[in-house]
């Protein structure tokens, strides 16, 4: 015997007339269920809010509030909205049907009934209703699966950003779902070089979301390549390659050298990073040359850029949940919104910076949600 059939069901019979509700005591209790009585509607739906029936047969025409307005209340409340209700009154009127099933009741049955046909009405709904219930449970269940799964991915992230001498850290990550695809690591190395990792895998589900911890376990693993940005995409490629999932993975892996403030950058199919410079009051993308997306076989050589950064740049790596939002027209955010967003701000505290492109990525959107998962990082050279 399963879980859900353990419990005894239980089904409330609302009825003015003993007679009527005799027989259908009579009737039913060779289904083995628990039954319950109510002579009048107020009583009936007071002990449907206490005993949360798995089923009620209601009768229409009763002295008070007829079955229509309990049925009304029924639906209107919370606790007792989702039991299923079966009309069963004299009222035969094709409007009374269809009022009844409007307000919310599954079935309607007419008087006088057959016991037969009514032990078949009722075998049927308490079925449908236990397994509704069955796929709630299932699903209350999953959901806390997700979370935890949400959770456990959250601490894959860095609990804290590196504490840099001339530089400002901000960063920003949500998920479109429970737990996502994109991945972001900042490192500070022994011989004072900065380490950025951004990733993405594709798509927002569970794949994605195994291939984000794997693109994790393998960057924290990795101790020889911190320094060398195209050694370093070179040989996470080339264990992403080994495990033969569809889902693949763009990334771009960024070394700072402080003292010199020069930045290496290489690029896997991932978006181009975006670089404020002061001097030039405008913003525009790093033109990095690049290989294509991790997981699909060994790079034979992985570019680095080399740039220089000043005081007053800012520099923004993020993935293309951002630009690929969706607003409620079906245009996308794009690269040159977040461009002009990324130069016209006031300040350059990097988390103000990351705020007002999220107020103005969530305004574009509208009521639309997001999804894809989104992550941006904002670097300010002091």
């Amino acid at each position: 015997m399963t879980e859900m059939h353990q419990t005894m069901e239980s089904i409330l019979l609302v009825d003015d007339q003993p007679a009527n509700l005799q027989l259908l005591m009579h009737t039913l209790k060779r289904l083995g269920c628990r039954l319950l009585v109510a002579k009048n509607g107020e009583t009936a739906l007071a002990i449907a809010k206490k005993a949360r029936p798995d089923l009620i047969l209601l009768d229409i025409m009763m002295p008070g509030i007829d079955g229509f307005e309990v049925c009304r209340r029924l639906k209107s409340d919370a606790d007792t909205q989702k039991i299923p209700v079966i009309f069963l009154s004299a009222l035969d009127d094709t409007g009374d049907k269809v009022r009844g099933l409007q307000l919310g009741a599954v079935d309607y049955v007419a008087k006088p009934f057959q016991p037969e046909e009514v032990i078949a009405r009722v075998n049927t709904h308490l079925t449908i209703h236990r397994l509704s219930r069955e796929v709630q449970r299932q699903r209350d269940e999953l959901e806390h699966e997700l979370q935890i799964v949400s959770q456990i991915q959250r601490y894959l992230l860095p609990d804290h950003l590196p504490r840099i001498d001339g530089l400002k850290m901000a960063v920003h990550y949500e998920t479109s779902r429970y737990a996502g695809g994109d991945y972001y690591d900042i490192l500070e190395l022994p011989n004072g070089l900065l380490a950025v990792l951004m990733a993405d895998a594709e798509g927002h589900s569970a794949p994605a979301t195994v291939m984000m911890g794997m693109t994790a376990a393998l960057f924290r693993a990795c101790s020889t390549f911190l320094d060398k940005p195209d050694r370093m995409l070179a040989y996470l490629n080339e264990n992403i390659c080994k495990m033969n999932m569809e889902s693949h993975v763009t990334a771009i892996y960024a070394v700072y050298d402080p003292r010199t403030r020069k930045l290496r950058i290489a690029r896997a199919g991932h978006p181009l990073p975006i670089r404020y410079r002061l001097s030039e009051k405008k913003a525009a993308e790093i033109p990095c040359e690049g290989v294509f997306l991790m997981g699909f076989e060994p790079y034979s050589h992985v570019p680095v850029t080399e740039t220089t950064l000043q005081p007053g740049d800012r520099m923004l790596f993020y993935t293309d949940g951002i630009t690929d939002r969706a607003g409620e027209t079906e245009d996308l955010y794009g690269t040159d919104r977040l461009i002009r967003q990324f130069s016209a701000a006031a300040l350059n505290d990097p988390a103000d910076i990351l705020t007002a492109i999220v107020d103005d990525l969530k305004q574009f959107a509208g009521n639309r949600p997001a999804d894809d998962d989104q992550a941006m990082l904002a670097i300010v050279v002091e």
